[in-house]
C-alpha cells in the first residue's frame, strides 16, 4: 500500500502512517477521513457513493454551517448520493453553496471551506466537496478535530470502504 500511496503523491504523514499495511488495514484502521475520501478520489471510486460520503462527513459540522444554503449543498450531496436528485440539482446547490461560503468568509468554517472548494470545484461531485473536506479544520481544538477526522473516517469506511479495495 505504501507503494501505491507514493505512487499517487500521498502526503508524507499519510505514507509514513500506512507503512507495512496491507490496503485492508489501511481502511479498516485509517482514522482520518480526509485522508480516505482523497484515497477514493484518486481512485476515481463511483460517483455517488463518493458524493453520499462527502455530503455526511460535510453534515459532521452542519451546527457551524450559518448559512442555509451550505446546509443545501450537504443536503443535497446527500441526496444525489441516495439517487434522490439529478446531477444538474447537485451542481445548483454547489453553486449556491461557493456564494455562501464566500460571502461568509470571515468565519474559520467558511475560510477552510472556500479554499477547500476551489481546489475542488473541478470535480462533477463537488457539492459536497469543499464541506466534506473541511470538518477537521473547522473543529475548535485538537481534541475536537481528532475526533471529527475518526468520524468522518468511520463514515467513509461505511460508503467507500469496500468501494476502494475493489478499485485495489
Amino acid at each position: 500500500m505504501k507503494e501505491l500511496l507514493l505512487k499517487l503523491k500521498a502526503c508524507k504523514e499519510a505514507v509514513e502512517w500506512a507503512g507495512n499495511k496491507t490496503a485492508k488495514e489501511v481502511i479498516d484502521t485509517c482514522h482520518r477521513g480526509d485522508w480516505l475520501l482523497w484515497l477514493a478520489d484518486k481512485l476515481k471510486v463511483d460517483d455517488r457513493p463518493f458524493t453520499l460520503a462527502k455530503g455526511h462527513c460535510a453534515n459532521t459540522v452542519r451546527h457551524l454551517m450559518k448559512d442555509k444554503r451550505s446546509i443545501k449543498a450537504v443536503d443535497a450531496a446527500i441526496a444525489y448520493g441516495n439517487g434522490e436528485v439529478s446531477k444538474e440539482e447537485l451542481k445548483d446547490a454547489a453553486l449556491a453553496y461557493a456564494s455562501a461560503a464566500s460571502s461568509a468568509a470571515s468565519s474559520a468554517y467558511a475560510a477552510a471551506a472556500s479554499a477547500s472548494y476551489a481546489a475542488s470545484a473541478a470535480s462533477a461531485s463537488f457539492a459536497a466537496s469543499a464541506a466534506a473536506y473541511a470538518p477537521s479544520y473547522a473543529a475548535s481544538s485538537a481534541a475536537d478535530r481528532k475526533s471529527n477526522q475518526l468520524e468522518t473516517a468511520n463514515i467513509c469506511r461505511k460508503y467507500l470502504g469496500h468501494l476502494i479495495l475493489e478499485k485495489l
